[in-house]
């Protein structure tokens, strides 16, 4: 009976966390905060900053990446708790703007993990995240639900080929109405 509650509760705990990791890694990080981290590592600015932090100070560039990690979780709670007392507008607007420095600090941590990993206890923290996160991946609901996700996309394709490719007449009647639209509002 125990037994049977346990492993309830931890296949509800694994469910609940490839929910929240595919929302983060499906929607967030590939459609939204990927992009970015490939502009900000693509500007040219930061490659001469990135030669400038191999002589940085293990202590300087942890100090740095802990202060900008800290305010993007901060903002992500607070944008949460804004989205529970009902101020969706403000909330999303709030996690949106943590996208980008997100994905700058990502960039600092890619850049300067061999210094990061350094310190033990850094480590050891990295390295436990990363087996929690091979743990939901290797799970039967995360290797389902993705399953799944990759048959939605395909049926997606496919009814974009079908009906939205190349000349469609809906699409022409919906861009004639968008160019009204638009022209009316600017009268």
């Amino acid at each position: 009976m125990l037994s049977s509650i346990k492993h309830k509760l931890i296949s509800l705990l694994q469910l609940l966390l490839v929910i929240i990791y595919i929302i983060f890694e499906e929607l967030i990080w590939e459609g939204i905060a990927k992009p970015i981290y490939e502009t900000i590592h693509a500007l040219k600015i930061l490659q001469k900053v990135e030669a400038k932090l191999e002589d940085v100070n293990p202590s300087v560039i942890l100090f740095i990446f802990v202060v900008l990690l800290t305010t993007v979780e901060a903002f992500g709670i607070y944008a949460g708790m804004l989205f529970v007392s009902g101020q969706m507008v403000l909330g999303l607007m709030l996690y949106i703007s943590k996208i980008p420095i997100a994905a700058f600090t990502f960039w600092l941590f890619r850049i300067t993990e061999d210094k990061l990993m350094q310190f033990g206890w850094f480590k050891w923290l990295y390295d436990l995240i990363m087996k929690a996160i091979d743990w939901i991946k290797s799970s039967e609901i995360h290797q389902k639900t993705i399953a799944h996700l990759v048959q939605m996309r395909m049926r997606i394709k496919l009814l974009k080929e079908k009906y939205f490719a190349g000349k469609s007449p809906f699409i022409e009647k919906i861009k004639q109405l968008y160019t009204t639209l638009k022209t009316s509002l600017r009268k």
